[in-house]
């Protein structure tokens, strides 16, 4: 078998990732699945990568494969935990939390059940009907985020309840720590661990909470300035709260998970979210292929009638457990259907879970090759029943297999695309960015005549206080441009006093056809900023003001 270092096996798992995107982006295959075929050819069929469990992070066994994979799965928890914002469930917290906590009983108790009636032990029927409980946060942000609907209503609504069920998974966790191993499980020695974990894991719950809360946002909003500080500042929290949970003999997954969890509820995570998303991709990327690696097809096989059926429930008994749920809190069809089918897929803490079981000799690799088996099967589905799900539920319902349901009717499904259009994208705005005196004073004064105002600046401090929307970013970045909905802008305005910043924007903007005006702050960059051929150059401040508003008013009502 080759044998690669622990740089070579990052080189191949990339590139072949790579190579599998690239195919699969012209057959409409999305990206997640991509990986998973990537590492079933790097693992089970070419053998470049050792199918062999660490027992802890879930990776392989023999040191390149086990460092890469237990740093990738603790920074994905740590990015799991940091998609997970209160203030994104606030008016939806209601039914997450009563769906999430409802389908987490009913499903485990349904999965031990059909484990238990085809043959598995009770220990591993425990196993299984706990690891088809949680859904994969990681697959479903990131396929709402492609799709464009992650602030809708069903899209918070699914986030809150993965935030319950990361919660859950957390606690469940806490006590697959203390039981420590199979020869150790005397009920006294038992007790006074799983006391223990439950002791520190209320200790790091309430360090990453508390600090979240009061320290925090301080020394954050400080860094926040400094882009790049922020991430390292963050990774620095992420690895202290981890190196606190080893040293409390908790799961490393755990402190990742609540690190990223504290920072999510700061004024500046939106921007940490937009900075660490490449970091998030690639670990996507890694993750899934080493998930795709590892798996044993081979004693997986014994279980297939098991894979297909377990597969089955989770792919059909989910939604309909949430359906029944969500429907009973008097939301439509659709929205209970949409967020429904979200959930269709067990989560990257269910293999977690999982290794940490045959760590402790609680379940042998068949079980975790089974249920990888089934995390394949259910996180392929899934992200197609989701990203085709507005088809799937004309289908369903023209069957009439939704009436049994009774979920709201059409005013109900009025009222909830009223709320959708409340987080509608911006349309028609200016978009000013840099808040500087110049910036800051044509967002007021556009606030004040009635314009629809965005103002952008990479310093939370500089946008507080402002009447308009903000928005925290660098125009680097294609994500904020459109965030800020740039193509839909009636016009833009660079008040920056940073020549390349402006230039850029310009140039974004050309390529939209927005117009936009630019300060041309200094003599050196005027020749530059005409040759971009904004729609107005800034120079001076008062004649600028007055043309701009001629300007503005030529622009017209909102773009398409």
């Amino acid at each position: 078998m080759l044998e690669l270092s622990l740089i070579q096996t990052l080189g191949v798992i990339v590139v072949t990732a790579t190579a599998a995107v690239l195919i699969a982006r012209p057959l409409r295959v999305p990206a997640i699945v991509a990986y998973l075929f990537a590492g079933l050819l790097l693992g089970p069929a070419l053998g470049v990568i050792p199918v062999a469990h660490d027992a802890h992070a879930g990776g392989h066994a023999g040191g390149a494969v086990a460092a890469i994979a237990e740093i990738g799965i603790v920074l994905l928890l740590f990015l799991v935990g940091l998609e997970l914002s209160f203030d994104k469930i606030r008016d939806v917290g209601a039914v997450a939390l009563a769906a999430g906590l409802g389908q987490v009983v009913f499903t485990a108790i349904g999965g031990f059940l059909i484990a238990w009636a085809l043959g598995f032990t009770p220990m591993a029927a425990t196993f299984l009907g706990t690891a088809l409980t949680f859904s994969s946060t990681v697959v479903v942000v990131k396929v709402l985020d492609q799709k464009g609907t992650l602030s809708s209503l069903y899209g918070r609504i699914a986030v809150g309840i993965f935030l319950v069920q990361d919660l859950v998974v957390i606690v469940v966790l806490t006590v697959l720590t203390g039981l420590g191993t199979a020869d150790a499980m005397s009920p006294g020695a038992v007790g006074l661990a799983v006391g223990k974990a439950f002791a520190g894991m209320g200790l790091i719950l309430v360090v990453a909470l508390a600090a979240g809360r009061y320290v925090l946002p301080r020394p954050f909003g400080w860094i926040a300035r400094s882009p790049r500080a922020l991430v390292i500042g963050s990774l620095g929290w992420c690895f202290g709260l981890v190196a606190l949970a080893d040293g409390l003999g908790l799961s490393r997954e755990i402190g990742a998970f609540l690190a990223g969890l504290s920072l999510a509820q700061l004024p500046c995570s939106h921007d940490l979210r937009r900075r660490v998303h490449p970091l998030m991709s690639f670990f996507v990327a890694v993750f899934f292929v080493s998930l795709g690696a590892r798996m044993e097809l081979g004693a997986a096989a014994e279980h297939g009638v098991a894979a297909a059926v377990l597969s089955l429930f989770v792919l059909v008994g989910n939604p309909v457990i949430f359906m029944a749920i969500i429907a009973r809190f008097g939301y439509s069809e659709r929205t209970s259907f949409m967020t429904s089918v979200t959930v269709a897929q067990i989560s990257e803490f269910s293999f977690v879970f999982a290794a940490m079981g045959m760590s402790a000799g609680l379940i042998d690799a068949s079980i975790l090759s089974l249920i990888s088996v089934v995390g394949l099967v259910t996180i392929v589905g899934s992200v197609y029943l989701i990203r085709y799900s507005e088809p799937l539920y004309a289908w369903v319902r023209g069957t009439g297999a939704l009436r049994p349901f009774r979920a709201a009717g059409e005013a109900a499904e009025r009222a909830e695309a009223a709320r959708d259009a409340a987080h509608a994208p911006l349309a028609g705005h200016v978009v000013v960015v840099g808040m500087n005196a110049l910036g800051r004073g044509l967002a007021e004064r556009l606030h004040a005549r009635g314009e629809t105002v965005l103002a952008v600046d990479t310093d939370p401090a500089k946008l507080a206080g402002l009447p308009c929307a903000t928005l925290v970013g660098s125009i680097e970045y294609l994500s904020v441009l459109q965030e800020a909905g740039l193509e839909r802008a009636k016009l833009a305005v660079a008040a920056l006093q940073i020549a390349d910043a402006n230039r850029l924007l310009v140039h974004r903007c050309r390529e939209l056809g927005v117009p936009v005006a630019a300060h041309s702050f200094d003599r050196s960059v005027r020749p530059e900023l005409e040759a971009l051929a904004p729609a107005f150059l800034i120079d001076p401040k008062a004649a600028a003001q007055k043309r701009l508003a001629a300007l503005l008013a030529s622009a017209g009502g909102p773009r398409p």
